[in-house]
């Protein structure tokens, strides 16, 4: 560095080393702002089909915490950009994010977002709240106000268990970062409108964690069979949606061998009723 001592060698900048904010976006911003997306060069010109989308992601509550799964596809326009992306991601211990909007920003503001939970957490010595951290990933959102303007738009879902009431709890957002919490169940991305349908016949208060899980792949199949940029289970290749539980225990993602088996049991159901369950009428 210039004007820098032999001495100096090595050490970190003061920046660094100076007490501050416990967000690190905001520190970002001060240090080193185009590292941060929101201040990377507008498109000219609208970006549409160019860009690989994520699609369908879903969330269930239940007694003991929350559900979250996620297809596995992106779409370019008519094209299958790729058949196993991952959409479902930990935010920290006891919270996670799924995402749906342009892939390669939509990872991003994820990466950012896993570091700023951490960064307040070194700082301030607790984690913030649920609501903290939704508020957080809002304000996040909506500092790329200006690329979702121009089709880049990313619309994440974030979920997780909340010690003072004991249970799980969703929040979805627009592409202005409005926050809003959803009760029960929700889903979003191009299939949400499908999946929701199946999530509000088969979601019950009383649930368990199995019959959440289930209730999670039925609506993604749900998605897949009416909505061409969602992906349904791919059985040649063991293509599995992503499904990630969050309790008082914490974040776990189940393996890919329990996954299969209930995705064999679900597509055994549908051949036998291709619709899927019928909800009771009482």
């Amino acid at each position: 560095m210039s004007g820098s001592s032999p001495g100096d060698a090595g050490r970190l900048p003061a920046a660094f080393l100076s007490p501050g904010s416990p967000s690190f976006a905001d520190f970002l911003s001060s240090y080193a702002p185009d590292l941060l997306p929101h201040r990377r060069a507008v498109p000219a010109t609208a970006v549409t089909a160019e860009a690989p989308h994520g699609t369908t992601i879903v969330a269930v509550t239940f007694p003991d915490g929350v559900v979250m799964s996620g297809d596995r596809r992106a779409t370019m326009g008519n094209i299958i950009a790729q058949r196993d992306i991952e959409k479902v991601f930990p935010a920290d211990e006891y919270s996670c994010v799924g995402i749906a909007g342009a892939a390669g920003m939509a990872v991003e503001l994820v990466r950012l977002f896993q570091v700023e939970l951490e960064h307040y957490e070194k700082i301030e010595g607790n984690t913030l709240s649920i609501d903290g951290k939704a508020n957080r990933l809002a304000t996040m959102i909506r500092s790329n106000l200006a690329m979702a303007m121009q089709g880049l738009a990313v619309v994440p879902l974030f979920a997780g268990y909340d010690f003072e009431s004991g249970g799980g709890r969703i929040f979805s957002f627009d592409v202005t970062g409005g926050r809003y919490e959803e009760h029960a169940y929700h889903s979003v991305g191009s299939g949400s409108l499908f999946a929701r349908g199946a999530l509000k016949k088969l979601h019950r208060v009383d649930m368990a964690e199995p019959d959440a899980v289930t209730a999670c792949v039925q609506a993604l199949y749900d998605a897949a069979d009416d909505d061409s940029a969602t992906g349904g289970p791919d059985v040649t290749r063991r293509i599995w949606p992503v499904v990630a539980v969050v309790t008082g225990d914490g974040y776990r993602r189940l393996p890919d061998e329990e996954i299969g088996q209930i995705v064999r049991d679900v597509l055994d159901g549908r051949m036998r009723s291709p619709d899927g369950p019928q909800a009771p009428l009482r």
